[in-house]
């Protein structure tokens, strides 16, 4: 692909990103655009400058979603005033619903039948019926509805015939359900950074629902003791998992619903938690470097540093997702750099303790979950600052540090099914 055929599919992408325009839409768009720079080129332009210049003459797009919305204001009325009214967005709402209440009653028996199995399923049980959800709201091609199937049935199988293991068994458990949600990604029919975005709000929008039910919960809860009457039988055995479960896929719902009337409110979340995630990055280092053996450091404390590393990646990915490509390099690409170098000193650190407690103490499955985990990441971490430098200096474009992060994605995945699958039996499901 050409300089230029890569400036106009960022700046598509871009553009597809606006829910009030349809493909067609965007075609049309597109065809003006490359009229424009026809035109420059043919005037004595190179293609780069052609195409800026093109894409600035074209104003900005929020103009140019103004203007279209009185070119269009019929269709807009109905999407952005009256969405109770559009028949497409009513039986969304409908099969959010359903499915989630499918999926609440579906963990609900599992529970009951195979209690002991139940941490370990979980996600295999409920997850599908926000396939479901997808299949049922959107267009969905067999052939991703086929691969992620046999994905979960591959999966299942372990998860359901290992035998206990202390530390193999919540290992599995705790990465199990990144296997299913990558194969609920393959059903959402987005890009992979269209799937890391989804994720990343609907982890918000599960969070809000958690905190505003437990809240009810409490009040329901007392409101049933000031009048002698014990509900907590009712909220644990029955309210507590049906409302997780089917919150799953609310929240699904809530994120479609939301993007098609506001813009996404996680770029500006991004930009507050990230120069505090480098203050506390920051902090550790210097507790590091004041402690008399950093070697020595707990296992807990490194079991714990590993899930912020984990974090931190997971904020940057979504950071990076939600930024618009034609932006141009601005403080906050630049405090990226910074996250990403405090980032890697952390890691560098634990990585070390890590290996220092393997020769000492010998390898366990929770140890070597752990190294594993923190190498793929400082892997990912070290190519994305020397991609970023080279997007801040101008040096590279940045679709290169987005497709770096896209192509690593199964790097995680393939992880995560080796520590289900493999580590049980490796380490003789201790």
């Amino acid at each position: 692909m050409s300089g230029l055929e890569r400036s106009v599919a960022q700046w598509r992408a871009y553009v597809s990103r606006r829910r009030m325009f349809h493909a067609v839409d965007v075609d049309e768009l597109e065809d003006h655009l490359r009229g424009r720079i026809d035109d420059l080129v043919t005037s004595g332009l190179d293609e780069d400058e052609a195409f800026l210049i093109a894409v600035r003459r074209m104003g900005a797009i929020d103009e140019l979603s103004r203007e279209f919305a009185r070119e269009h204001s019929e269709r807009l009325w109905k999407q952005l005033v009256l969405p109770a009214d559009e028949p497409v967005r009513a039986r969304a709402l409908t099969s959010a619903l359903a499915c989630g209440v499918g999926a609440g009653l579906a963990l609900k028996v599992l529970i009951e039948a195979a209690p002991d199995l139940a941490p370990r399923l979980a996600t295999g049980v409920v997850l599908p019926f926000l396939a479901l959800y997808f299949a049922v709201t959107r267009t969905v091609s067999a052939r991703a509805l086929t691969a992620a199937a046999l994905g979960l049935v591959v999966l299942a199988v372990p998860l359901a015939w290992y035998p206990e293991g202390d530390s193999t068994g919540v290992l599995m458990v705790l990465h199990a359900p990144v296997v299913v949600w990558f194969g609920i990604c393959l059903v959402y029919q987005g890009s992979r950074m269209d799937a890391v975005r989804f994720t990343g709000e609907l982890a918000v929008y599960y969070f809000m629902l958690a905190v505003g039910g437990g809240g009810l919960t409490v009040l329901t809860a007392a409101s049933f003791d000031l009048i002698g009457r014990d509900a907590e039988p009712f909220i644990t055995s029955w309210l507590l998992p049906c409302c997780a479960a089917g919150a799953v896929v609310v929240a699904a719902w809530l994120v479609e619903a939301k993007q098609s009337v506001v813009e996404n409110f996680l770029p500006v979340l991004a930009r507050v938690f990230t120069p505090l995630v480098c203050l506390m990055l920051a902090a550790v280092l210097v507790a590091f470097s004041s402690s008399p053996d950093v070697i020595a450091i707990d296992r807990d404390l490194l079991v714990l540093m590993a899930a912020i590393l984990l974090l931190v990646l997971g904020a940057y990915l979504y950071a990076l997702s939600a930024r618009e490509p034609l932006a141009p390099v601005g403080l906050f690409d630049r405090l990226q750099l910074a996250l990403l170098t405090l980032a890697i000193a952390v890691d560098v650190v634990v990585l070390v303790a890590m290996v220092v407690r393997i020769a000492e103490f010998g390898s366990s499955p929770n140890k070597v979950a752990a190294l594993g985990l923190n190498l793929i990441i400082v892997t990912n971490l070290v190519r994305s600052l020397w991609l970023s430098t080279g997007f801040v200096r101008g040096t590279r474009p940045f679709a290169d540090v987005e497709r770096w992060q896209t192509a690593y994605l199964p790097v995680y995945l393939a992880w995560a099914a080796f520590v289900c699958i493999g580590f049980p039996p490796m380490f003789d499901f201790a």
